[in-house]
């Protein structure tokens, strides 16, 4: 049996009638107390994930620049060699998402177990998990601004908007789902998993990458600007909406002991890489460790390492369900007229999935997004198309139908605190919530004014999201509707971005992968 046991923080109604909340708000407050430059400080902690501290900037969202609570401090700095080798470490758009922010939440409970053993609490104390998919409302402990003996609750944040921006903090659904927990690859592609996996793509140390692992995409992302969100004049964002300053909001931490909940779930029923550079980390090719500040002490991990929660004395008091075992491609296969290969398939027979990718389209200069969206048309390849067409018309269970997928490349901006819903093909004047059908996907800009700056680590390239449109390509096809020059393709945020936001997608492709 696991030392510790991580449980849903909605128990006792999500109030401080839960004690591990109450704990949670104490243990805060203690290390709030410290200063930047302590490595048992909330505020060190918060840079371990990444910060604005160093950065010299004058405005939001500088540290020094943030609306209180908490009050954020920008001095003392850490020694050059501190801040080198702890600070600004989070791995995001890499398959090392999960391991990483495994260690970092290990870490900080240790911290905050010693504080909270020194205020005479129990020894076995762990994170809460906020499970939204069971209680989509921010648990009210996190409301509050005192706790029940009227001290401050440190839990408490002043830049917290909400999807809204009205300080009403739930969790949309749609756009946000679990649909990542049916992908059965870490890393890559097959007719469950769409691009670049359920972990994400390949990568070194990755502070700020491009491409978000499914896992990743949707819930993370999401839920990270739905929490945080924007004030309601669309001038600062919150908390949340950041990786520079995201880890400063307690909340985060619930969350991410969420995201790690459902790792640990996906993995009953699927593997982690075995890929040495996985396992061994970045550190194995001549870049960054995985360290954190553990009793006074460097912690250096790898992947490999925190690849099994069991072995980690941790636990969750509760597992999310595992995705049941569908065979996608027999339905598929099914659904495109193929019913004698769908039995076969469904009986076993061996498919060899494609891996030839192919571009089929894309737009010719960048789109702008503002107030209530864009849109686009993207012209398509005649003989590609018919390639796709082809594959459908003629699906069989030796090889696979086309897989179509639409990505929006090189998108930049200063407003990570929006969500874009992608839709294909949307009639004139239609309203998008009346069309779930043509919905390719959702994608939150977590991470994007990081991604474009341009002396950041990729140069200012900006985020990319894989959309997989394979269904609405299908029932285009089985419409008789697939004979076309171009696919319409509008982008509908969930709030209107602001103009100086500057947010642009440099480009909208769509490709095909099979044979």
């Amino acid at each position: 049996m696991a030392t510790y046991t991580r449980k849903n923080a909605w128990n006792n109604g999500g109030t401080f009638d839960n004690p591990d909340l109450l704990w949670y708000a104490k243990g805060v407050g203690a290390m709030q107390t410290r200063k930047l430059n302590e490595t048992a400080s909330w505020w060190f902690f918060a840079a371990i994930h990444g910060e604005y501290v160093t950065t010299g900037d004058k405005q939001f969202p500088g540290w020094g620049f943030l609306p209180s609570p908490p009050n954020v401090p920008t001095t003392p700095l850490p020694l050059q060699e501190v801040v080198e080798e702890y600070w600004d470490q989070c791995q995001h758009q890499s398959w090392y998402f999960p391991p990483w922010h495994r260690g970092y939440l290990i870490a900080l409970e240790a911290q905050l177990r010693s504080d909270i053993v020194a205020a005479k609490g129990p020894s076995t104390w762990a994170l809460p998990y906020w499970d939204y998919f069971q209680d989509d409302k921010i648990p009210p402990a996190f409301t509050q601004k005192n706790l029940p003996d009227g001290s401050p609750n440190f839990l408490y944040v002043n830049a917290r908007y909400g999807p809204k921006g009205n300080g009403n903090i739930f969790i949309p659904m749609p756009p946000v789902n679990d649909k990542c927990m049916s992908n059965d690859i870490y890393t890559g592609s097959d007719p469950a998993t769409k691009p670049p996996g359920f972990g994400g793509p390949a990568t070194g140390f990755s502070h700020s990458g491009q491409t978000s692992g499914n896992l990743e995409n949707n819930p993370h992302n999401l839920v990270h600007v739905f929490v945080g969100g924007s004030d309601p004049g669309n001038r600062h964002e919150g908390l949340m909406s950041d990786p520079g300053i995201a880890a400063l909001d307690p909340i985060f931490y619930l969350h991410h002991a969420n995201i790690d909940r459902m790792w640990a779930a996906w993995n009953q029923t699927n593997a982690n890489p075995t890929d040495p550079k996985w396992l061994k980390g970045p550190a194995s090719i001549g870049e960054r460790s995985f360290v954190m500040p553990v009793n006074g002490k460097a912690w250096k991990y790898t992947p490999g390492d925190m690849s099994d929660l069991n072995k980690l004395d941790y636990r969750y008091d509760s597992l999310p369900k595992p995705a049941p075992a569908v065979n996608l491609l027999a339905q598929r296969l099914a659904r495109l007229g193929a019913t004698a290969a769908a039995g076969r398939v469904k009986e076993g027979a061996a498919v060899t999935p494609g891996q030839n990718v192919e571009l089929m389209g894309a737009s010719q200069e960048a789109l702008p997004i503002k107030g209530s969206g864009a849109s686009t048309s993207i012209k398509l390849d005649p003989s590609v198309r018919s390639k796709v067409s082809s594959s459908l018309a003629m699906a069989a269970e030796t090889a696979a139908p086309d897989r179509v997928y639409l990505e929006l490349e090189n998108v930049r901006g200063t407003h990570d605190a929006a969500a874009l819903n992608v839709y294909i093909n949307l009639p004139e004047g239609a309203k998008p919530g009346d069309h779930p059908e043509l919905l390719a996907g959702s994608v939150g800009l977590f991470g994007l004014r990081r991604a474009t700056l341009k002396d950041g680590q990729h140069g200012g390239q900006g985020l990319n999201y894989v959309l997989d449109i394979t269904d609405i390509v299908d029932a285009l096809h089985l419409e008789n509707a697939l004979n076309v020059d171009s696919l319409n393709v509008q982008i509908v945020p969930y709030q209107d971005i602001p103009d100086e936001a500057q947010v642009t997608v440099g480009r909208i492709s769509i490709y095909r992968q099979g044979q």
